[in-house]
């Protein structure tokens, strides 16, 4: 196994989810690979955490990726969350990403976790994706 294809798979998802119109028409270029200090949009997109585990065979190297891509809006309800989250899930599964090391196998949703943060006004969607890659 080897975890040198993350960084590759990492800027792969974040450029798809940037370059892609209808989540960018939802969150107005709101989608974040760190989020940045200070104010914050009403509503955005970021990359969260990530788990990987081998998945090398006879055939060479590789890896499964959980990630996760976290929608935040201080809007009443969820709708709208659900929407970007919606726009999120369709711009990344079975994504043909090009990436600068190592080649993705596949990508799939995996699940989501909608909720509200206690003792803020504030709605979280997190979506996690299971990404397969090798590195050839």
């Amino acid at each position: 196994m080897s975890y040198a294809v993350s960084a590759a798979l990492q800027a792969a998802v974040f450029q798809r989810l940037v370059a892609d119109a209808p989540l960018d028409a939802l969150v107005d270029g709101a989608i974040y690979d760190t989020v940045p200090p200070g104010a914050v949009p009403s509503l955005y997109v970021s990359l969260g955490p990530e788990d990987a585990r081998d998945r090398s065979d006879v055939t060479g190297g590789g890896a499964e990726h959980v990630f996760t891509v976290s929608v935040v809006t201080d809007a009443a309800g969820f709708q709208q969350a659900k929407a970007v989250a919606g726009a999120v899930s369709d711009a990344l599964v079975d994504a043909d990403l090009s990436l600068t090391r190592g080649q993705l196998v596949s990508l799939n949703f995996d699940r989501a976790r909608a909720r509200r943060i206690e003792n803020a006004d504030i709605r979280r969607i997190d979506l996690s994706f299971r990404a397969r890659v090798c590195d050839s």
